[in-house]
């Protein structure tokens, strides 16, 4: 992709981008994208798909525990495909491969990614969900919509069952799985490193609440 049409998409980006949630803000973006360059590189795959569906990945977000979050890819697909269309100089035979990218980025569906840049994209959007940009992310959205850190009569686990309406439980169903569903060695090897560290915090958080009488075991 020339310098110049990955400019001009950045921007476009930039401006569009939410700025309420700080877990989906356009530094998200930012760091979704240069992994996906990289990744991209790696794997050799066309970044004329993979810059586009990087920047344009999260366009659309809603809180988590809005009823239209389950939109959010499809959305954003669409109107990635109305952006790039009126951009000059972008492939049109490539603006379908963008919308299957985004459409496909998605933890929660869970979606089996059927173009090696959908992969790309996949890992660079979950090693978000990694180390300590996670870490930050997650506390964030328990800020966003108004849920606690972690359940005081059970931080971690109750009965084998993880506790989701908390911070530490989106750890569990979440942060602690993303290395699992990496595609690329690429990813895997941050991820290792990074998921790590998660597991360090935990064990730190855990020794905290023990010393301020939160749980006794």
């Amino acid at each position: 992709m020339k310098k110049s049409l990955q400019e001009k998409l950045i921007k476009i980006a930039q401006k569009r981008q939410i700025k309420t949630d700080p877990s989906h803000d356009f530094q998200h973006v930012w760091r979704v994208f240069n992994l996906a360059v990289q990744i991209g590189r790696n794997v050799k795959a066309d970044l004329d798909i993979v810059i586009p569906a990087a920047l344009f990945h999260d366009t659309v977000i809603y809180r988590k525990d809005h009823p239209n979050s389950k939109n959010e890819t499809d959305e954003s697909a669409e109107i990635a495909g109305k952006i790039l269309t009126k951009i000059s100089g972008y492939p049109r035979k490539k603006i379908e491969s963008v919308k299957v990218c985004i459409r496909q980025c998605s933890f929660t569906k869970g979606i089996k990614p059927d173009l090696l840049e959908s992969k790309v994209l996949q890992d660079a959007d979950l090693l978000e969900s990694t180390g300590v940009i996670s870490i930050m992310r997650t506390f964030s959205s328990c800020g966003h919509m108004n849920r606690v850190f972690y359940n005081p009569k059970h931080p971690f686990f109750k009965k084998g069952e993880i506790n989701f309406k908390s911070g530490v439980g989106l750890f569990y169903r979440r942060l602690l799985v993303a290395e699992n569903r990496m595609h690329t060695k690429f990813a895997k090897q941050i991820a290792k490193r990074r998921t790590a560290f998660l597991k360090e915090f935990l064990s730190e958080l855990k020794l905290e609440l023990k010393e301020s009488k939160v749980i006794t075991e």
